[in-house]
């Protein structure tokens, strides 16, 4: 058994981690996969290309300024390219779709949850940087472990104590805001690299491939479980996902219902996803413009999951239930 490191960027992706852990994906292609645990940016940036930690999930826009400066980020594998994105608000201030939002102040929280609010609201009209909408950050600081400490209010608290009129929230952040009486609008998708990303570096692929294989396999064969095997899906979820607070049945369901149609059973990226993701690294990093020269492209490398996918392992995966592989190029 190889031992190898993959810890988060964030908490959320561990509703998809600890499935393809607790069904025994990982182990039955010969790894011990250290993942339930979180990572700062900087120490991606620092501990991924030299092979001191082998992969990350997730860190998906620094990366492009970051391979201007000389940086071998690589990735691999995509889970999700939508962001299920709603819109909550109160209930008793007049907001009732996304353009009564125009002029009102709006809740936004970290480096890419809120780049994804900036470029949600700038591309259906509604553009910050023109001040058509006002937007308050949720004061927060990232630890050294990855995780986040709240200097104030969290978003919830803004929102229900009035300092903002509405953010955007996914589950389960969305159903304890309905059950705490505000109001929860459903929103077309949003095109994004979002969630659970196999992320690592070019001496990985270069210098252990079959590691790199066996990390994908593991992967893939944990989305096919989490699709196929619903109860047994919930059930680790309610018992293994604590960082968000303990989940009831019907939040456990929720997540389930939300993640299961969207997860990516090839790994491949949506093509609107990435140009999104870009769209937002050129905006974080607009003052240096280093990532403007990077291709949008260039940090994919698709060539273990082709390989993969051309063996007909992924179809085998789901020889019984094709349905699943159904909108997704299979």
């Amino acid at each position: 058994m190889d031992h190898v490191q993959y810890p988060y960027r964030s908490s959320s992706h561990l509703v998809l981690m600890h499935v393809i852990n607790e069904c025994g994906a990982w182990e039955r292609h010969g790894l011990v996969v250290d993942y339930d645990k979180g990572i700062n940016r900087d120490d991606a940036h620092k501990l991924v290309p030299t092979g001191e930690v082998e992969f990350v999930s997730g860190n998906h826009v620094s990366t492009y300024a970051a391979r201007a400066r000389g940086d071998t980020w690589a990735y691999l594998g995509q889970t999700i390219s939508k962001n299920n994105l709603s819109l909550v608000t109160r209930p008793d201030i007049g907001i009732e779709k996304l353009e009564d939002v125009r002029k009102r102040k709006f809740g936004s929280r970290g480096r890419h949850p809120g780049l994804n609010t900036w470029l949600y609201l700038k591309q259906n009209g509604l553009d910050p940087d023109t001040d058509q909408v006002e937007i308050i950050r949720e004061e927060r600081v990232e630890l050294p472990d990855g995780t986040f400490k709240l200097n104030r209010k969290s978003l919830m608290e803004m929102l229900k104590d009035g300092d903002i009129d509405a953010c955007f929230m996914t589950l389960p952040n969305k159903e304890f805001a309905q059950r705490e009486g505000l109001k929860v609008i459903d929103l077309v998708p949003q095109d994004m690299v979002f969630f659970m990303t196999v992320s690592s570096s070019m001496k990985m692929v270069e210098e252990r491939p079959d590691i790199v294989e066996r990390m994908l396999k593991g992967v893939l064969e944990g989305i096919a479980f989490f699709k196929t095997e619903r109860e047994k899906t919930i059930q680790i979820i309610m018992d293994k996902h604590k960082k968000e607070g303990d989940l009831d049945r019907q939040t456990a369901e929720l997540l389930y219902d939300d993640f299961a149609p969207i997860l990516e059973p090839r790994l491949y990226p949506g093509l609107n996803a990435i140009s999104n993701v870009y769209q937002e690294a050129l905006k974080q990093d607009e003052k240096a413009g280093d990532a403007a020269r990077i291709h949008p492209l260039a940090l994919w490398d698709f060539h273990f999951l082709r390989e993969i996918d051309d063996s007909g392992f992924i179809d085998d995966l789901y020889k019984d239930h094709p349905e699943h592989l159904e909108g997704h190029g299979g």
